[in-house]
């Protein structure tokens, strides 16, 4: 989610943690940035939650993090929530109150697009000890070009190398791409919607974000047990979550009207 808010002045500003279809200010039994109360500033029928913050910009040290995501945590446990971007600071409470009135209209869209919903992460690797070996024996072509190109013992050239990696790189590509239609094809029955994450590395088979009704994380732990009898030992699975709808609120904020 992006955002126009500017970092505070010298004084410090707001720190926003979300935005939640709250009806009345409200304080949190939850310790924000640097320890500071967490409450809500409140305009519209929408509240922004947030913690007063003395700085002008926020680095991603771990104990800020810890916080910002310990807040939501507390957030989800009662209601439906925007998560703001770390480290997104308002000048004050008087600009807080003007970015919900800007965005009033779009902040409503995505909070009935969420609502009741969590996030839930599901990850997919190959669980062997070496991914290209392991493609060697599953993918007969690339074991063929590996031994034409590399075999006989002759010294290996840099283009035998290139052409034997692009192969091996789109067969992985190839593989990604049906593994993860197989999984959605399993997981959307359970899910309001699914996004693909890029891989984080190249073991990853699949990295999956599924919007999940709040009392249906049961139906989608068992349809992801039964997804994964779908494939062998080589295949390791990693349900997480539940998590605030980052990857499912698109939302452009404006802080000024002239944006």
């Amino acid at each position: 989610m992006n955002t126009s808010c500017e970092a505070g002045p010298t004084k410090g500003g707001e720190y926003l943690y979300a935005i939640a279809a709250l009806g009345k200010n409200r304080t949190y039994d939850v310790a924000g940035i640097d320890g500071g109360a967490v409450y809500c500033i409140h305009n519209g029928g929408v509240s922004a939650v947030v913690s007063a913050c003395a700085r002008q910009k926020l680095r991603p040290e771990r104990a800020h993090l810890a916080a910002h995501k310990e807040v939501l945590k507390r957030l989800m446990m009662e209601s439906t929530v925007l998560p703001m971007a770390f480290g997104t600071i308002a000048d004050d409470t008087k600009a807080v109150r003007r970015l919900l009135s800007l965005n009033h209209e779009v902040i409503l869209e995505q909070l009935e697009r969420v609502a009741g919903k969590v996030e839930m992460g599901l990850r997919v690797k190959w669980d062997v000890p070496n991914i290209f070996e392991y493609f060697i024996d599953v993918h007969p072509e690339l074991r063929v070009l590996r031994d034409r190109l590399l075999g006989n013992q002759r010294e290996s050239r840099q283009e035998d190398r290139i052409e034997l990696g692009q192969l091996f790189e789109r067969l992985l590509n190839e593989d990604r791409e049906a593994h993860s239609d197989k999984l959605e094809e399993a997981l959307a029955p359970c899910c309001a919607e699914i996004k693909r994450s890029p891989p984080r590395n190249v073991n990853e088979v699949a990295n999956l974000n599924c919007l999940a009704a709040r009392d249906g994380q049961k139906e989608l732990e068992e349809a992801v047990f039964k997804a994964a009898s779908l494939f062998d030992n080589n295949y390791a699975f990693d349900l997480n979550g539940p998590w605030a709808p980052h990857n499912f609120v698109e939302m452009d904020l404006r802080l000024n009207s002239r944006e």
